[in-house]
């Protein structure tokens, strides 16, 4: 999908990629509040083709070239391609990040994503219902409502075990300091403590990524960062 802010070495990272635009601050905001507001809807949108792409490169073409893959419209994500192995590819925008983080309205951020069978079923949900609050002029503070509601309702499924995504796309671009970041897979659980994980301990290969955490989700996130981009060039890790 998903995708997405991540945790890691004190920085704060989202898990979102951009294809084409340049990263930095927008609308002459200041450097602790560089995007307050939403930008013009046309400057998260992409080319069909380009955004089915990018969607394709968040994993190795064994899994994307079969995977069902979504493409954003100005009401939501739809159906661009049905794919036939579980598999769904997205793009997300930087609202799915933490609400708190001071990029979640920044029109240049990427995120292909590619969630396996279990993360479509309980995590992708997520993604669309909150694009879908978002896109229909919702503040943050509604949304987060509208996510408790929708998860005592049971509108919203249960995570399942298992779930994980694939965000190995050598094209993405996580925030404006992280850039590119690293290819990584993401885990997704129920919450616990993150050190039952050891992760952002020195030496460890897993960092946590604060996309939900129980704010509201009932969700932890966990990257494991891989050495190759999904078209198979190594990457520096």
């Amino acid at each position: 999908m998903s995708h997405i802010m991540l945790k890691t070495l004190g920085l704060q990272v989202l898990a979102f990629a951009v294809f084409c635009c340049p990263a930095g601050p927008a609308f002459g905001q200041d450097n602790n509040n560089p995007y307050p507001k939403m930008a013009p809807l046309e400057q998260s949108m992409m080319d069909r083709n380009a955004e089915i792409a990018l969607a394709r490169s968040a994993a190795p073409e064994a899994i994307s070239r079969d995977a069902t893959i979504l493409v954003l419209t100005r009401t939501g994500y739809v159906t661009a391609v049905e794919g036939n192995n579980g598999f769904v590819c997205s793009v997300d925008r930087a609202w799915m990040a933490a609400f708190d983080n001071p990029n979640f309205w920044n029109p240049h951020l990427r995120g292909p994503l590619c969630f396996n069978p279990p993360a479509a079923r309980s995590v992708l949900p997520i993604h669309l219902k909150r694009t879908e609050w978002i896109l229909s002029g919702l503040s943050k503070e509604q949304v987060i409502e509208k996510t408790k509601q929708a998860l005592a309702n049971k509108e919203i499924p249960p995570l399942e075990p298992g779930a994980m995504s694939y965000m190995m796309s050598r094209d993405q671009f996580l925030d404006d300091h992280a850039g590119h970041w690293k290819p990584h897979l993401m885990f997704y659980t129920p919450l616990f403590d993150p050190f039952t994980w050891g992760s952002d301990t020195p030496g460890a290969p897993v960092y946590l990524n604060d996309q939900f955490s129980g704010a509201p989700e009932p969700i932890r996130v966990f990257m494991v960062p891989v050495g190759k981009w999904s078209d198979g060039n190594l990457a520096s890790i």
